[in-house]
């Protein structure tokens, strides 16, 4: 497929006066990808025969395969949450020449969740990246916003020690609207008492993140930690946009504070 050239982070000028910073979680401050990685692999070596691990990348490609495909049938209301873990589980197993009911599949994915939850960690850069906002843009704030269950969401924050970091948290699951759709950019607007144009929000997906909060008038802004070029359907919406791209959050209050 034909890709563009990559965008400028310095595509548009900052707002006036960034006064919230707004950050999706999971590979955005939250090291998800890292803890399936790691987890999935921990699970299947104790599962043992038939899931004997001889190409630990191939599997955990697979895995992360499933994972989009899946969750995003819960995101378009296909599935129900527990139904997209299910249906990962038995996709999974069947490649492995293993079919399990729902109730194994039930099993097998909380014992694989069990190894996720304990490989959970914030990115090196997630707590070095707050203080130097603090430093750069004095009084701002900071919240999430997250596609995903509100009480699942919730327990991440807790257990990754961001609780005491940001003032508030919106969850799709608990409000209804799911990102991209602008209205839930402007309810974490409204929540903080500021106008999108008072906004940065800035989340590891171009379309679901950046584009989604540009649209509502935010900053929108990509982290693309692994470098990937600009998807050629989104280029130019992004440059009309202004969306900047990041590669770490070390990057971020120098852009903000420009």
């Amino acid at each position: 497929m034909t890709e563009s050239p990559s965008f400028s982070a310095r595509a548009r000028p900052a707002p006036v006066r960034v006064r919230v910073v707004l950050f999706d979680l999971d590979d955005t401050l939250f090291a998800h990808r890292a803890a399936v990685d790691a987890g999935i692999i921990d699970h299947l070596r104790t599962l043992g025969t038939p899931y004997r691990v001889t190409d630990p990348t191939a599997e955990v490609a697979f895995w992360h395969q499933l994972e989009e495909r899946h969750y995003h049938r819960y995101l378009a209301g296909e599935l129900d949450y527990a139904g997209q873990q299910r249906a990962r589980a038995q996709q999974y197993a069947l490649r492995h020449g293993v079919e399990i009911d729902d109730d194994a599949a039930s099993a097998w994915f909380a014992a694989y969740f069990a190894h996720y939850v304990g490989n959970w960690g914030l990115h090196d850069d997630a707590l070095p990246c707050l203080d130097a906002l603090r430093n750069e843009l004095p009084g701002v704030r900071f919240g999430l916003i997250t596609n995903g269950d509100s009480d699942y969401q919730l327990r991440k924050v807790d257990t990754i020690g961001l609780s005491s970091h940001v003032d508030h948290i919106v969850a799709s699951g608990a409000i209804g609207i799911v990102k991209p759709d602008p209205r839930i950019f402007e309810h974490a607007c409204t929540l903080f008492g500021v106008s999108p144009r008072e906004a940065a929000y800035v989340g590891d997906r171009i379309d679901t993140d950046a584009l989604g909060a540009a649209r509502a008038g935010l900053a929108g802004i990509w982290i693309n930690r692994a470098g990937v070029r600009t998807p050629a359907g989104h280029a130019i919406e992004a440059a009309q946009l202004g969306i900047r791209q990041i590669a770490s959050l070390l990057e971020l209050a120098p852009l903000l504070a420009a």
